[in-house]
């Protein structure tokens, strides 16, 4: 019988903010059974817990952002969340400084490790599976995700953009700590740059550098250390949706089908998966 987890002392990590150029400092501490993950934001007073679940996300357009009754928001929790999904941990409060986490190197690669580093312990309640029986399906413009039955969480996805040298990019693997760590942690964000002129005209992505994404523009992948694999856009889109369906709430044991996914359709998917895990009580 597997048993939750959590940390075994707190990590702390700082960082700049990725669209407010802000210094943000995160701090993940151990939690009791059946807490499950959520988030705080200490720099607020009279703070309240902001649940990880597809339930309370209210923007999905450039991350994946929640907020609790209160309109206590959390911007981009995709990162961490794939970290503390691969790393089985299943109780943990989040306490940040502010509206968003440290993009670091754009990766989820130092989330991981600083989970690591605190180390890992298991209580005494068993651990919470996500299963089905049948075939769950979402569609949206040009995305398609189909989670089916399986005993371990295996994820193939394609990717296509437009201009990228290598395209489109397939990659298919199941999910465990190991692979995690050696094929998904270390993919990082990337942005068409198309898109990148739209968002510094709002204002945003000021504290964006080459140190934490990829730019995609006229055939070519920019950035500073050079790619780490060279199917790097598809890594990082399995690496968000391990995060995205962590929003069910539960380890997820599915094989999923993943066709140009991106935040808002996997957190429909996340808010099924939750759905139908409230009608099974």
């Amino acid at each position: 019988m597997e048993k939750q987890r959590t940390l075994k002392q707190p990590a702390t990590i700082s960082g700049i903010a990725l669209h407010t150029g802000a210094r943000a400092r995160l701090k993940i501490l151990p939690a009791p059974e059946n807490h499950g993950i959520v988030f705080r934001r200490v720099d607020l007073p009279d703070s309240s817990p902001i649940p990880a679940l597809a339930a309370c996300v209210v923007d999905a357009r450039r991350g994946t952002t929640i907020a609790n009754a209160k309109k206590e928001v959390v911007y981009t929790v995709e990162h961490i969340m794939s970290a503390l999904h691969a790393q089985q941990i299943d109780n943990a409060e989040v306490e940040m400084d502010g509206l968003e986490p440290p993009i670091l190197d754009g990766s989820s690669l130092p989330y991981f490790q600083m989970i690591a580093d605190a180390g890992i312990v298991e209580q005494e309640a068993e651990a919470k599976y996500f299963t089905t029986d049948e075939i769950l399906y979402v569609q949206g413009g040009q995305t398609q995700l189909v989670l089916t039955p399986a005993e371990e969480l295996r994820i193939s996805c394609l990717a296509s953009f437009a201009g990228c040298p290598v395209d489109p990019q397939f990659e298919s693997l199941t999910v465990t700590a190991e692979s995690y760590e050696r094929e998904l942690a270390g993919a990082r964000t990337f942005v068409q740059y198309s898109d990148l002129q739209q968002l510094l005209a709002v204002g945003l992505v000021k504290g964006g550098s080459l140190d934490a994404a990829a730019i995609i523009h006229n055939g070519a992948i920019i950035c500073k250390e050079g790619l780490r694999f060279p199917d790097e856009i598809v890594r990082h889109k399995i690496l968000d949706l391990v995060g995205d369906l962590y929003l069910c709430g539960r380890r997820v044991k599915a094989n999923v089908i993943a066709i140009k996914p991106g935040h808002a359709r996997n957190v429909e998917l996340a808010g099924l998966m939750l759905k139908k895990l409230m009608m099974s009580r």
